[in-house]
């Protein structure tokens, strides 16, 4: 087992470097100059070249890109994440003070997702072609449909026009406040959570359709067992795993449509400093939150092969 575990990270550190090479040449390919941003349009375009030159040097744009990226790399592995460039936080204390909030989120998500998705396609399965099994498969393809951000949009504007309801700004951490934390994370959780699970129905009611027709299944019922037993013991530990597999892939859309989701609802999260940091062309923060994204990715399937282990007890890794 430890061997497939450090296979698989030495697996993930192509990946990783990838992430690094792609975010961040795409960054400076992008049109903007970080100096305007700084010093606005009119500021950046009256600064003479001499000082041009100085300011560039003492930001590192005025050295190869090769260069540029080994520094970055270089101060990554040292555990150096360096300052934003518009106000000079510490981009540690930005994710240490944001990815609480960030993570909240996710894991509201994804339990929601499991909590709604899994029982809905386990009955759609065993009550198959029903007319409940209809509505069923009716929602999960309007969750389908329906980008995350805009109906984020619409439960802001409908709690605000309906129940003159405001979370709170700012960040409220959940040992200081559990309720007002609970306001601010309940929102993305959920339009978050409900848009996964119909990915979660679907795949666990093709899944489970599958697996009640093997023959194992129709020995059990030929014994007498019942459904409950049938479906919870002897299907659920087959049919689990596909749902397991896409589990690892929707945690990466979850990320992604967290910083939309994070921008309708205000929150002060990872995907909100990540959308500002574009704004500012802050090319490091940028960098340096995509790759934490790519390393939680990275880290998280891994942790789904393992649970494969616990579920099912012929899967062997050597």
């Amino acid at each position: 087992m430890a061997d497939y575990i450090l296979r698989r990270l030495l697996y993930a550190l192509p990946t990783l470097l990838g992430i690094t090479l792609l975010i961040f040449f795409v960054l400076r390919v992008l049109p903007g100059d970080p100096l305007v941003i700084l010093y606005g349009e009119g500021g950046a375009n009256s600064m003479s070249h001499e000082d041009r030159a100085a300011l560039q040097k003492k930001l590192g744009f005025d050295r190869p890109l090769y260069q540029q990226y080994l520094s970055w790399l270089a101060d990554l592995l040292t555990g150096d994440l360096g300052h934003t460039l518009a106000r000079g936080d510490s981009v540690a204390e930005i994710i240490r003070a944001r990815a609480v909030l960030t993570s909240e989120i996710a894991v509201l998500a994804v339990l929601i997702s499991w909590a709604v998705g899994l029982p809905a396609g386990i009955f759609s399965a065993v009550r198959h072609n029903s007319t409940l099994d209809y509505v069923a498969r009716f929602l999960t393809i309007i969750f389908l449909g329906v980008p995350s951000f805009w109906v984020a949009m619409l439960v802001v504007i409908g709690s605000l026009t309906f129940f003159n309801y405001r979370p709170p700004l700012g960040i409220i951490y959940p040992w200081d406040d559990p309720l007002a934390n609970l306001k601010i994370v309940a929102g993305p959780g959920v339009v978050l959570g409900l848009g996964t699970s119909a990915y979660i129905a679907r795949l666990a009611r093709s899944t489970f359709l599958e697996v009640i027709r093997e023959d194992y299944i129709r020995t059990a019922r030929s014994k007498g067992l019942r459904e409950r037993v049938i479906v919870l013991h002897h299907a659920m530990r087959n049919a689990i795993l596909p749902v397991l597999t896409i589990s690892g892939v929707l945690f990466g859309l979850l990320l992604s449509a967290s910083v939309a989701v994070e921008q309708a609802f205000a929150v002060s999260g990872l995907g909100a400093a990540l959308v500002q940091a574009f704004q500012e062309r802050d090319l490091l923060v940028v960098q340096t939150l995509v790759l934490l994204y790519g390393v939680v990715f990275v880290v998280l399937n891994l942790l789904i092969d393992l649970v494969y282990l616990w579920i099912d007890p012929r899967i062997r890794y050597s």
